[in-house]
């Protein structure tokens, strides 16, 4: 009983959180250079790991996808199985869990910290809204900088998949590339960027909340960032289930109108 009571307590803390931060956007918008910062430095920071790990991630799905193909002769069509895969489902999925331990850690600790220390209580005592002055650049900043991460690891993982169907199943990338628009809709590409949006706007929700609630000093914000890396994990894998159901119904629909 007392877990789940302090589950939902987390929940609708979060959502009354997001609510204010979304009320505070719309009435009293942070400046443009404000966001820009927060945006520039997100993504400076976390391009490098994403790339790398989106490339590790198209190649990894491409060594799987190879050992299936060649057991039943289908191996032409490794780069469009792979790379259809690695968007609609996985790719979104493993970049969002490394952005939430590397993005939403950093933004918890950088908050809890301003917490602590009182730095956000003289904001208050200044006569300015923390949640405009340091919680809305933030929360939009990693919202379009994870996005565009998530996308430029799922770009990544293509030629992490070319590379590796050369090198594993031998492969040369001319072939790798000529069934990949057989395989990849559009709709692939809109769910893959779909899920990324998503999985961003979880990020950001649940750093910025726990990094503003954190109590208890320099042990309390080593709390807030393990509570951050878990329940962020937790919320993008529950985030994952949502938006493949939804997906799944919105293609029913399509495919029922369609026909």
């Amino acid at each position: 009983m007392i877990p789940l009571r302090s589950l939902l307590k987390e929940i609708g803390g979060t959502t009354l959180f997001v609510g204010e931060v979304i009320r505070t956007g719309i009435k009293n918008p942070c400046p443009f250079e404000d966001f820009t910062d927060q945006i520039w430095k997100v993504t400076t920071q976390s391009l490098p790991t994403t790339a790398v790990a989106g490339f590790f991630v198209g190649a990894i799905m491409t060594v799987q996808f190879a050992l299936l193909t060649k057991a039943f002769g289908a191996l032409g069509y490794l780069g469009g199985l792979s790379t259809s895969g690695t968007i609609r489902e996985v790719g979104p999925l493993l970049i969002a869990l490394l952005l939430s331990g590397k993005v939403g850690a950093f933004t918890s600790a950088e908050l809890g910290t301003m917490q602590v220390t009182e730095q956000i209580d003289a904001i208050r005592c200044l006569g300015a809204n923390p949640i405009q002055e340091i919680i809305l650049p933030r929360y939009i900043g990693i919202v379009i900088s994870s996005f565009f991460l998530l996308a430029a690891g799922l770009f990544m993982s293509v030629f992490g998949g070319i590379f590796m169907g050369y090198l594993f199943a031998g492969i040369n990338p001319e072939e790798y590339v000529r069934h990949i628009p057989t395989m990849v809709t559009g709709y692939s590409i809109l769910n893959g960027l779909f899920k990324s949006f998503v999985f961003a706007v979880v990020l950001a929700s649940i750093c910025t909340y726990k990094g503003y609630t954190t109590t208890g000093g320099a042990r309390g914000v080593g709390r807030a960032v393990v509570a951050t890396a878990v329940t962020t994990m937790v919320g993008i894998v529950v985030a994952d289930w949502f938006t493949s159901f939804l997906s799944d119904a919105f293609l029913q629909i399509y495919l029922g109108e369609r026909m």
